[in-house]
C-alpha cells in the first residue's frame, strides 16, 4: 500500500467549513486522502515525505470545458479578430485535415498545460472525427499524462446542406454517432469513486446537430447513467438561429429535447434571462463558465452572480485553445474574478466587504472574492461534473491537489497566501498530484517529455495550415 505524507504547507481545504490550516498536511494512501490536519497531528512517516513549507496547497482545479485538439490552431491569423460563427467557419476546413495522431499529440499538449496550471481533472469536448480519428486516441493520450478525464463524445450531424453551420465534410451520420457513443460508454466509462476516465455524451451545439440526435443522445445517456454536455447560448447569433430553426430560444429548445436535469451541464450560457436561470436551478443543470474565451470572441459576460444566487452549480472552463490560446486554469480563476467585477461595475454593487469563502448560494450583491473564484475552480467544477470524490481536501476524497511556492518574485509582499495566487499574475505551479501520483514536481512535468512533445505538436500544427 503506497503512502504519501505532505507537511508544513498552508492548506485551503475548500471543504464545507472552508478550513485553512497554516502549517498543515495530508496523509495519503493508495490515491485517497486519509487525513487532513496540522502537520504535528499527522503520522510522522510514509513511503514518500514532502515538506512544502512556504507553499500554498489547494484541491486540484477542475476544468469543465475544453477542446484539446484546438491547441493545433492557436492564433491563426484569419481567425484572430472574428466572432464565434465566423471564427468557426474559418477553422472548420483546417480541422477537417486532423489525423488520429494529431488528436493524441494535442491531447497531451493541452493536458500538460493544464497540469502545470494546477488542474487535476479535465473535461474535453471532441466533436469532430476526420480521417478515422476516434475518442480512443484522446483517452489513450490522457492515460499517459495522468490527469482525470471526462471524455465527451461530441458530434456534429447538421451540415451546411441541411441548414447547419459546419461544412458537410466534418459531420457524421446519426446512426454512426449513436453506435460509437454506446461503444465508448461500454468500453471506457468508470462510475466508481476515483475514476480516471468517464464518458460524456455531447452533441456539439444547437446549430450543428438535429433535434432527433439531441433526444436520442439524452435517451442513451440516461440508459447508461452518464452525463450530457453541449454549448448553449454562447452568442446572440445562436439565439437568432434557434428562433428561426426551432422556434425557441436556446434554453427553451433544451427543454423541448429533454436536455434538462442534474446530469446536464452547458458551456458558456452567456445570453440567458431570469426565467431561464430559474429553469436551470429547478432542474439542477450546471454551467461551465469560460471567461477568457468569452472575452476573446467578444461573446459577452455570463451572469455568474445570478446563477450562483439562484443555486445553479457553476464551474470554470478554459475552452478550446483556439478561442483562448492557452490552457491555464489558474489564469481562468483569476479572469473569472476580474470579469465578474467588471460586470458588477457596469450594473452597480455593494461596496461592503464580502466574507471569505465560497458556496454556490448567493445573497447581497458584492464583488467576487479570490476564494469564491477558487471555489468555482474546485468545488464548483466538481459539482458541475457530478463528481463528489474530487474538489476538496477531505478524508475519503481523491488525493488530487496542487501547490505553489510563494517564495518567488511574483508574490513578494503578499499578505494572504490564498488570495495571492489569484490576485497575482497567474504562474505555473510547483506541484500537481493526481491520485496520489506526481504529474508536476518541482515545476517540471514528470509523465511526458515536454521538449519532444513541443516538437511533435509544432510539426502537426504546421502541416494543418500548410499541408
Amino acid at each position: 500500500m503506497a503512502t504519501l505524507l505532505i507537511k508544513n504547507a498552508y492548506i485551503a481545504t475548500m471543504d464545507d467549513h472552508q478550513r485553512e490550516i497554516p502549517e498543515g498536511g495530508l496523509f495519503i494512501r493508495d490515491g485517497f486522502i486519509e487525513q487532513v490536519d496540522e502537520t504535528n497531528k499527522l503520522p510522522p512517516t510514509a513511503d514518500e515525505v514532502l515538506d512544502l513549507k512556504g507553499h500554498v496547497l489547494l484541491p486540484g482545479l477542475v476544468n469543465t470545458h475544453h477542446h484539446f485538439y484546438q491547441t493545433l490552431t492557436r492564433a491563426v491569423p484569419a481567425a484572430q479578430d472574428a466572432n464565434l460563427f465566423n471564427w468557426l467557419k474559418t477553422l472548420y476546413p483546417i480541422w477537417a485535415k486532423i489525423q488520429p495522431e494529431d488528436i493524441f499529440i494535442s491531447t497531451q499538449t493541452a493536458l500538460s498545460e493544464l497540469a502545470l496550471s494546477g488542474c487535476t481533472t479535465a473535461s474535453d469536448h471532441l466533436y469532430l472525427f476526420p480521417n478515422a480519428s476516434k475518442l480512443d486516441d484522446e483517452i489513450d493520450a490522457a492515460l499517459e499524462v495522468g490527469l482525470r478525464l471526462q471524455a465527451s463524445r461530441g458530434s456534429m450531424s447538421l451540415g451546411e446542406s441541411k441548414g447547419g453551420l459546419p461544412p458537410d465534410s466534418v459531420v457524421d451520420t446519426e446512426e454512426n454517432i449513436l453506435k460509437d457513443s454506446q461503444r465508448l460508454i461500454e468500453k471506457y466509462h468508470d462510475a466508481n469513486p476515483g475514476a480516471m476516465t468517464q464518458i460524456v455524451l455531447a452533441p456539439c451545439s444547437p446549430f450543428s446537430v438535429t433535434s432527433d440526435l439531441m433526444k436520442q443522445s439524452a435517451k442513451l445517456a440516461r440508459e447508461y447513467g452518464v452525463h450530457l454536455h453541449t454549448h448553449l447560448a454562447e452568442t446572440e447569433d445562436e439565439e437568432q438561429f434557434c428562433m428561426q430553426m426551432f422556434g425557441h430560444r436556446p434554453v427553451g429548445y433544451m427543454q423541448e429535447v429533454d436536455w434538462m436535469g442534474d446530469d446536464v451541464w452547458f458551456a458558456h450560457t452567456v445570453w440567458v434571462n431570469d426565467e431561464e436561470i430559474k429553469a436551470f436551478a429547478k432542474h439542477n443543470c450546471g454551467v461551465a463558465h469560460c471567461p477568457s474565451s468569452n472575452m476573446r470572441l467578444a461573446s459577452g459576460i455570463a451572469p455568474v452572480r445570478e446563477y450562483r444566487s439562484a443555486g445553479v452549480n457553476v464551474g470554470l472552463g478554459v475552452d478550446g485553445s483556439a478561442s483562448n490560446d492557452g490552457s491555464h486554469l489558474l489564469a481562468e480563476v483569476r479572469n473569472a474574478m476580474l470579469v465578474s467585477r467588471v460586470k458588477e461595475g457596469l450594473t452597480g454593487f455593494s461596496a461592503s466587504p464580502s466574507p471569505s469563502g465560497g458556496g454556490q448560494g448567493g445573497g447581497e450583491r458584492k464583488l467576487m472574492t479570490a476564494r469564491e473564484a477558487l471555489y468555482l475552480g474546485t468545488r464548483g467544477g466538481a459539482a458541475v461534473l457530478g463528481r463528489n470524490d474530487i474538489g476538496s481536501l477531505e478524508s475519503g476524497k481523491c488525493a488530487d491537489f496542487f501547490a505553489v511556492n510563494l517564495n518567488r518574485l511574483e508574490f513578494t509582499g503578499a499578505h494572504d497566501p490564498v488570495s495571492a495566487i489569484v490576485f497575482g499574475q497567474s504562474v505555473n505551479v510547483d506541484y500537481t498530484v493526481v491520485n496520489g501520483k506526481f504529474i508536476v514536481k518541482d515545476g517540471r512535468l514528470v509523465t511526458v517529455d515536454k521538449h519532444k512533445l513541443i516538437e511533435k505538436h509544432n510539426q502537426a500544427a504546421r502541416r494543418l495550415l500548410t499541408g
